[in-house]
């Protein structure tokens, strides 16, 4: 069964990469089919506004070659398209970490609750901790919170381990506000490459008194490259950071609801004595 979800994430982690890489591509084709469509100068027509024209070194000269097409995408992007790819490939490493980490294996290692009712049930309560603290995982953390109070009673094992269990899930959740930090960066960076792509191609004004459209056009189509980056980037982050909060949500409450189940007998026997306390008084008021 561990095999069988071990493959699962696997497939789970190969389709989050081939998702961005078909996003990435889409990008890719709707920036060229602009590009394609807005009309251009003829290169060879021997003016001079004709050899200054963006068109000759843009996007509209790129061949239909993968490698053309993105070397032409990060030229037309400029430093910030490198920053949004940057941020791309650490929006891909992060998925596929928090796949392989945010999972029910990892948070609630298989056998550990048997395990530690087992040893709790022989009082053997000092091996049950160190069991845990060699776990190292979520219900670990809540298990070896517990059971360092059950000297005090069952009310101080369920406040230890509810403490330690938001404490716990409050790191998970900040482990994947990064997810939620790239989807909100990326689309800005992309709007502050196409502003200053456009204010570039409206330079043209310095130049010439009135500058033909299709000489406008490359240049704002090159600027509009940063802004589809940008999204492409986005989409997937927000996607992901989604997921994994409703994940988490999902197994820190299995794996708190586990841990109680865990103290089960020790709750039932902490109160055994109160309830003989109790009929033992009841028995030795006189009766009237």
């Amino acid at each position: 069964m561990t095999n069988n979800r071990s493959l699962r994430i696997s497939r789970q982690a190969a389709l989050a990469v081939w998702l961005m890489s078909c996003l990435f591509l889409l990008g890719e084709r709707v920036v060229r089919a602009q590009d394609e469509t807005a009309p251009g100068v003829p290169v060879g027509a021997g003016s001079p506004a004709a050899d200054d024209s963006p068109a000759t070194n843009g996007l509209a000269g790129s061949s239909d070659d993968p490698q053309t097409i993105v070397r032409d995408l990060l030229e037309a992007g400029g430093v910030i398209g490198w920053i949004i790819l940057a941020l791309s490939v650490a929006t891909g490493a992060l998925i596929v970490e928090h796949l392989l980490s945010i999972r029910r294996n990892a948070l609630a290692p298989p056998g550990l609750a048997e395990q530690i009712h087992n040893l709790i049930g022989q009082a053997k309560y000092a091996d049950a901790e160190q069991t845990c603290r060699d776990t190292s995982s979520f219900l670990g953390h809540v298990l070896s919170a517990g059971l360092a109070e059950v000297g005090l009673g069952y009310s101080a094992v369920e406040k230890a381990m509810e403490d330690t269990s938001a404490e716990q899930a409050g790191r998970l959740f900040r482990k994947i506000e990064y997810l939620s930090l790239i989807g909100a960066i990326a689309p800005m960076l992309g709007l502050l490459g196409t502003v200053l792509g456009m204010i570039r191609a409206f330079d043209e004004f310095k130049t010439r008194v009135t500058p033909q459209v299709a000489e406008l056009a490359p240049g704002i189509s090159q600027a509009l490259v940063t802004t589809a980056m940008g999204l492409i980037v986005a989409v997937p982050a927000f996607a992901g950071y989604a997921i994994f909060r409703n994940r988490i949500d999902g197994l820190v409450a299995e794996s708190t609801l586990m841990a109680e189940h865990v103290f089960f007998d020790f709750k039932r026997r902490a109160a055994q004595p109160r309830k003989s306390t109790a009929q033992k008084r009841r028995a030795a008021k006189p009766t009237e």
